[in-house]
């Protein structure tokens, strides 16, 4: 397909990003700064001090060495070999990026640092680490691997002595939300992190991801591509303002005076030294040894704090959606379903005629959203898999990879949003043609995990974790499941994966009112084809039933009923799925016109 009907995508880059011809003159250049300082072995996370899923050109260190630019993985270079240590979302994307002759990729479960790594460093030799790139958790996990082995050791980092390019730290807009999309002022969340403070008998907590500042504070940024961060550090005392550390670039007079009564603002580079300064008080300060760089705790330690190691204090009443942050949500929804109608009608006009490219249906999906005045960036990269590469779980076309979607093939379209009001985050797989038998019954079995996980009801103390099989059952029973969590935090116009809380095996924090997550089963045919299929839902009191919750559907748009084998559908699932497109069609339809208008009443029709 050509472009010649959308702009050029402005949200999403289809360059290739890395290239594996710089990976062996750049370890062979940290290698001789190795030497130099005396270190055997280096560790290069994918991780910034902020733990963001994005990180800013200038953090881009594990994409600078290794060419490889997912947003979770760890490289680990010695003297002689080197390792790249991925998840089974990267197993594809990973060896393609890096320079396989210099680089092993070993592909790992999510979390925790692989025993392999032992390999890779000398017997008795000195293994260094970013003190500011790693937590406390990470730096325990490795030094118990490499125990009686080697020595694990802070450093200041190698990567950035090579780093002769590397970008200025980004340096962008902040705003600040007013209480009709914040629900509740800054001060008022000040106050109560200052009740958590003194229930866990803390004279402060040190936050260091910009998620929890952010949304403490009422204010959003562009530091970072798809999120609405801004890159910095805060300490919260618990009594006295609090004060937040920025790049000097960024603090100026109208941003002291909205903070005016409310928050301090100083110079990043003199957060270690405040630091220090609650040490030698003798303070008691919360530190998050899951989230925070190793560096924070240790320069607590070491200057005399008490160090408290607790999750992030305001993770919890973050995800805890307030009824001005689920109000924007849901109008965000809407304005994303009205975007979605129009190009799943244009999507059905266009596919049969066997010219859509990946790059040409991300550049139209993006033209759609774009014409909401209010959509200011993709919330992710899109992920538009065509047959084969809809089974790559983490897709992301570029002009290298783009491939032409053929009629009869599955389309797999990951997409999301970040509206002034709120999130998106939605998958659907497209029919194009006539299905095989197959596709049908593996299509129905993930809708039919999506709808379990739509109609659960469970009592107030549930986790994620308990909840994961419902949406893994019917797959199960056909022998096949999907290396993947069934669903992820997400937040009200903040990062389209937040945490503490989830669908899968990993989340073990119980469910409350507020939380928004994704549902989105999948199932993958290495080579062949992909199916996912993702609505947002938020956690809400069960009326009729007290002690007990229950979810709502926020995403407004429709399913492929082509693709279902009703023969597989039970009549409640039937008429859960009625019910979900009569709503689409009752609250997207009337905002919609023309051949959309159409196509969205045909697909919403009951089945």
């Amino acid at each position: 397909m050509t472009n010649q009907s959308f702009e050029p995508a402005v949200f999403q880059s289809f360059e290739e990003k890395s290239d594996p011809s710089q990976v062996a003159p750049r370890i062979a250049a940290l290698r001789a700064a190795m030497q130099k300082a005396g270190i055997d072995v280096v560790l290069i996370p994918r991780a910034d001090a902020h733990r963001g899923e994005s990180v800013p050109a200038s953090e881009a260190r594990l994409a600078y060495v290794t060419g490889f630019t997912g947003s979770a993985g760890m490289a680990v270079i010695g003297p002689k070999k080197a390792a790249l240590f991925v998840d089974s979302r990267y197993t594809l994307q990973a060896p393609a990026q890096t320079d396989t002759s210099k680089v092993t990729v070993h592909e790992v479960t999510q979390g925790g640092v692989s025993p392999e790594i032992k390999s890779y460093v000398p017997k008795g030799g000195r293994l260094a680490y970013d003190p500011w790139l790693h937590t406390p958790g990470e730096v325990r996990d490795i030094s118990e691997k490499l125990a009686g082995h080697a020595e694990v050791v802070p450093h200041a980092n190698l990567v950035d002595a090579i780093w002769i390019d590397r970008p200025a730290p980004p340096v962008s807009p902040i705003e600040f939300l007013g209480h009709n999309r914040a629900g509740k002022t800054a001060s008022d969340k000040i106050a109560y992190l200052r009740q958590v403070l003194a229930a866990e008998k803390a004279d402060a907590v040190a936050l260091t991801l910009p998620e929890s500042i952010c949304w403490l504070l009422n204010m959003r940024g562009r530091d970072v591509p798809n999120t609405p961060f801004v890159l910095g550090f805060a300490i919260v005392p618990k009594a006295g303002l609090p004060t937040l550390y920025l790049d000097a670039a960024k603090i100026t007079p109208d941003l002291s005076k909205s903070l005016e009564g409310v928050a301090r603002i100083a110079k990043a580079s003199t957060f270690a030294k405040a630091l220090e300064k609650l040490g030698s008080a003798g303070k008691s300060v919360i530190v998050d040894p899951q989230t925070a760089p190793a560096a924070v705790a240790e320069t607590l330690r070491g200057s005399g704090a008490k160090v408290i190691e607790k999750r992030d204090p305001v993770l919890g009443p973050k995800s805890r959606k307030n009824e001005a942050e689920l109000a924007g949500m849901r109008e965000a929804h809407k304005l994303d379903g009205v975007a979605l109608a129009k190009f799943l009608a244009w999507f059905d006009a266009e596919a049969p005629k066997g010219e859509l490219t990946e790059i040409g249906i991300v550049t139209a999906l993006e033209s759609f959203r774009r014409e909401e005045d209010s959509c200011v960036d993709a919330s992710f990269d899109t992920i538009s898999g065509a047959g084969p590469n809809g089974a790559i779980v983490h897709y992301r076309v570029t002009k290298k990879t783009d491939r032409r979607l053929r009629a009869g093939e599955l389309m797999l379209v990951d997409s999301g949003a970040q509206y002034l009001s709120g999130t998106t985050d939605i998958t659907r797989t497209l029919s194009t043609g006539p299905a095989t038998a197959e596709q049908k019954d593996r299509y129905t079995r993930v809708l039919k995990g999506m709808i379990a996980i739509s109609l659960a009801r469970f009592p107030a103390g549930t986790s994620g974790a308990q909840i994961d099989v419902l949406a893994r059952q019917f797959l199960w029973q056909a022998g096949v499941t999907y290396n993947h969590g069934t669903g992820h935090g997400v937040g009200a116009f903040l990062g389209v994966h937040e945490g503490p809380v989830g669908i899968s095996s990993r989340y073990t924090t119980p469910l409350e009112a507020g939380n928004i997550l994704s549902n989105e089963p999948g199932y993958y045919k290495a080579g062949e084809y992909g199916i996912r299929i993702e609505n947002l839902i938020t956690v809400r009191d069960a009326s009729d039933h007290p002690g007990f919750l229950e979810f709502e559907t926020l995403t407004l748009a429709p399913i492929d009923t082509r693709l279902i084998d009703m023969s597989l559908m039970t009549p409640a699932e039937r008429d859960w799925l009625n019910s979900y497109h009569a709503r689409v069609w009752s609250e997207i339809g009337p905002l919609v016109g023309g051949a959309a208008k159409s196509w969205l009443k045909d697909a919403t029709a009951p089945i």
